[in-house]
């Protein structure tokens, strides 16, 4: 359900001008969507929305730019550097990291609240990342190995 309404809010604030949180929830629940102006709220922070200036001189919601998120995701140094490989199959992500650290990574990648991941399980140097999708699995892997890249 979050996962699906936060995938269209991105697709209504790339579609529309959205000025306010109202908009936002008014177009929801066009949508089919009934939320509270505090799950939008939590939405947005967790989708990373921000308001720019139009020329116009009003504001809206944008989105951020792809290239963006993988800056965007803030990670620890020394929890990306226990990370010692990363491999996807299908919507699974398999990490590694050095025996013992596991964990930390694991609820480091949960911290970060990222809309496609479902969640980590984690072992002594093995987790595994559930995403929604074999493109959400591509994305992340991708994005992890640009932060172990620095």
């Amino acid at each position: 359900m979050k996962v699906n309404r936060q995938k269209k809010i991105l697709e209504i604030v790339h579609r529309y001008h959205v000025e306010t949180q109202d908009d936002l929830i008014e177009r929801l629940m066009v949508e089919g969507y009934s939320v509270t102006q505090a799950t939008i709220s939590r939405d947005i922070r967790e989708l990373q929305l921000s308001k720019v200036l139009t020329g116009k001189g009003t504001y809206r919601y944008v989105a951020p730019k792809k290239e963006d998120m993988a800056s965007g995701m803030k990670f620890n140094t020394a929890l990306v550097d226990s990370i010692t490989s990363v491999e996807h199959a299908q919507n699974i992500v398999v990490i590694k990291t050095f025996p013992g650290l596991a964990a930390a990574v694991a609820s480091g990648i949960d911290n970060l609240a990222i809309a496609e991941v479902l969640g980590c399980v984690a072992g002594d140097d093995t987790i595994l990342v559930a995403t929604t999708n074999d493109h959400s699995a591509k994305s992340f892997s991708e994005r992890i190995r640009i932060m172990m890249k620095g």
